[in-house]
């Protein structure tokens, strides 16, 4: 019976040491083939388009274009290419825009390299899989209310925003620039699910937020 061919895996990531150490790890799984290496999300765009690898193992905080993104795009362009997130971050948002943009499975950096290889091959087949550390950090920010990890300024900002100020009324107010209660602003509605201000500032009196 002729062999199966090995498994070609493209790798992206900004560190130099983090896709040497990739590499080493596929050259000990003989059923596994480095087809290359991108530093970041628009390189491995271009790249994948080259070289179609069968599974990518993406690193999803980069410069120039992240791997959220880059895994949209690889998704909507090479469909047979699996992509797999292998990143240092275990947030809710992360692995919801991951899985979002396509991506089939999502481990982070610290997994092993049997387990890193079975993902790879589960990807392989079309079958996901899903870390078990971010499977705890998921359920537990599923039993936490909403706003629960509201940083300490972002509460102040959030009362003044229910009590109706503009980001300039609440810049003044708090003797910052109104760029930064912009992002204030943005950090509050990403992390209490809102569309918008009004959206947000219903869910702050909904769940008391604000005095």
């Amino acid at each position: 019976m002729t062999p199966s061919p090995p498994i070609r895996v493209m790798l992206v990531d900004d560190h130099t040491m983090v896709r040497r150490g990739l590499a080493t790890f596929l050259k000990v799984f003989d059923y596994l083939e480095l087809a290359g290496e991108a530093a970041n999300g628009e390189t491995a765009v271009e790249l994948c388009g080259r070289i179609l690898p069968d599974v990518v193992l993406m690193d999803l905080v980069m410069p120039d274009m992240d791997g959220v993104t880059a895994t949209r795009l690889i998704r909507q362009r090479f469909p047979t290419v699996q992509v797999i997130a292998l990143t240092s971050f275990k947030e809710e948002r992360l692995v919801q825009g991951a899985f979002q943009a396509g991506a089939i499975g999502y481990l982070l950096k610290d997994v092993s390299a049997e387990e890193l290889a079975q993902a790879i091959r589960a990807a392989h087949a079309g079958r996901g899989t899903l870390s078990s550390a971010v499977i705890q950090a998921m359920t537990h920010a599923a039993a936490q209310p909403p706003g629960h990890d509201l940083t300490e300024r972002e509460q102040e900002v959030l009362v003044l925003l229910v009590a109706g100020l503009s980001n300039s009324e609440i810049a003044e107010k708090l003797v910052v620039s109104p760029a930064t209660i912009k992002s204030h602003v943005s950090n509050i509605l990403a992390k209490l699910g809102a569309a918008s201000r009004t959206e947000a500032a219903a869910l702050a009196v909904r769940h008391r937020l604000v005095e």
